[in-house]
């Protein structure tokens, strides 16, 4: 059974930090790549970070640019968020997917991933 499990979530300050977690179960991890989005109340997923399977490389959106910094552990089967200078807009559901063939520049797309996980609630407050 494939699963991806998000923790690391919860309530934060401000200008605090968090770092999120993805178990990943159920499939050869180290030929996805992962992706983190993030869902508002009453706003769109959207996408907030990706990384490549094997290679390094990694995308993020504007909206984090310079707070974010995904990873994984390829050995552990787990990806990483970690999540700087936290804003009031930053609260959001954040889930992670994986990916097993993606296109060029379809990062952003929910469409482009196979997997989802259940989400980990980031609320930070002002």
């Amino acid at each position: 059974e494939v699963q991806l499990v998000e923790s690391g979530g919860g309530l934060v300050q401000a200008g605090g930090s968090l770092k999120l977690s993805c178990a990943a179960s159920g499939f050869i991890f180290n030929e996805y790549a992962i992706a983190w989005f993030r869902q508002a109340p009453g706003k769109e997923r959207e996408a907030v970070a990706w990384m490549s399977s094997d290679d390094g490389i990694t995308h993020c959106a504007d909206s984090v640019k310079d707070r974010s910094t995904i990873s994984r552990d390829n050995a552990k089967r787990t990806v990483f968020l970690q999540l700087e200078n936290l804003r009031p807009e930053d609260t959001a559901v954040y889930y992670c997917a994986a990916a097993e063939f993606i296109q060029n520049g379809a990062w952003r797309t929910q469409g482009s991933y196979d997997y989802w996980g259940r989400g980990t609630q980031v609320t930070v407050t002002s």
